[in-house]
């Protein structure tokens, strides 16, 4: 069987094409289809309710938009968050959010969720890299299957929440399983346990 080199795409290229088309983000010019599956948008979008509710509660000018995208400058690369926390006040500076739902610069950026899937080392390693470089303070890694490396889950691997904090330049991790109530800088008042996410992507009877 021929295998053919996948095409590369510059920034500009996949936003045209590919930035309505939610199964896609783009990393190092190289096209990366997400393959999300039906419990993993149950998990984000209970996530996402659960947020809402601590925005409202808070009385912030946080918002969750139903979709974005996260452009880093000066690279190919466009990220597609599961659920993605934004601040409305700074959206002023953004320089392309008028004309599309695109975000460039961290400041704009509360809180990003990434549900873990098939393709999971990006989420637990280059992701944790470009948010951190991104000054994103808190960046959630939702493996609610447990299919992460052992190196970031564990032995036995089980289905695990790291939460990565940003302290200076880097990202401190804390992991939380089973019955663990998050701990969130963001949402300091967020009474919510790994197993209620994890219980998100289940079938109910």
């Amino acid at each position: 069987m021929v295998q053919f080199a996948p095409k590369l795409l510059s920034v500009e290229e996949f936003i045209v094409h590919y930035g309505d088309n939610e199964r896609y983000e783009l990393i190092d010019s190289e096209l990366i289809e997400m393959e999300p599956t039906g419990p993993h948008e149950q998990v984000s979008a209970f996530i996402g309710r659960k947020l809402n509710v601590e925005i409202d509660r808070q009385e912030v000018s946080y918002f969750i938009p139903p979709r974005c995208l996260i452009k880093l400058l000066g690279t190919n690369t466009a990220f597609r968050p599961d659920v993605i926390v934004l601040d409305q006040t700074q959206l002023i500076n953004e320089p392309l959010w008028q004309q599309s739902p695109i975000i460039t610069l961290g400041n704009s950026i509360k809180l990003i969720a990434e549900v873990v899937s098939t393709n999971w080392q990006n989420d637990y390693a280059r992701k944790v890299e470009d948010y951190a470089l991104l000054g994103i303070p808190e960046y959630w890694i939702v493996d609610y299957l447990g299919i992460g490396g052992r190196e970031y889950i564990g032995k036995p691997k089980q289905p695990t929440i790291t939460i990565c904090k940003l302290v200076e330049d880097e990202y401190r991790k804390q992991l939380f399983q089973n019955n663990q109530q998050l701990i969130s800088s963001v949402f300091p008042n967020l009474r919510l346990t790994a197993q209620q996410i994890f219980a998100a992507g289940q079938p109910t009877i």
